[in-house]
């Protein structure tokens, strides 16, 4: 792991670790301070569960919310391949270019870049692995996924993301 790298996830980890917990106890997403500024005050910061549940499928529900993980190599989003931009699929915000997106071999649609304006990050405890980045929509915080330092150039970061909590926008 290059030191560059390591840095980029120890910032994320820090800044993650610094905030407060929760109502539920877990640590919550910390959207930049410009992002939290957008943000804060974004009607998809007051939905409830039910509002959410009327929105969402059970699966993008359990994911985004919930911060569940769909079984691996069951989204559709790993073969798409056109030009376009992944957005969130609880709020529509734009998160990811086609571009950035690479076959990880892991069975999640996989990005070495993400739309800094649009995420969020914390500190994933709860894995058996360590602790990990975890990141989250910065507008309605629904959960997407993990981002790891193993990712190609020229980032060498690979995140992670669930497909439920996607939504792709054909360019």
């Amino acid at each position: 792991m290059t030191t560059r790298r390591l840095l980029l996830l120890s910032a994320a980890g820090l800044a993650a670790a610094a905030c407060s917990g929760a109502a539920d106890g877990q640590e919550p997403a910390i959207p930049s301070a410009a992002n939290e500024a957008r943000y804060a005050n974004d009607p998809f910061r007051r939905l409830t569960a039910e509002q959410w549940r009327a929105r969402l499928s059970p699966a993008a529900f359990d994911v985004l919310r919930q911060e569940g993980t769909e079984r691996a190599g069951t989204s559709a989003l790993n073969a798409e391949h056109r030009r376009g931009v992944f957005h969130c699929a609880g709020c529509d915000l734009p998160l990811f270019d086609s571009r950035w997106k690479f076959d990880s071999g892991t069975g999640w649609p996989s990005f070495f870049r993400a739309n800094r304006e649009t995420i969020a990050t914390k500190v994933d405890n709860r894995s058996l692995f360590g602790a990990r980045t975890e990141y989250h929509c910065a507008r309605c915080l629904g959960h997407q996924g993990h981002v790891f330092p193993d990712g190609p150039r020229p980032t060498g970061l690979r995140y992670c993301n669930n497909g439920v909590a996607l939504r792709f926008v054909p360019a």
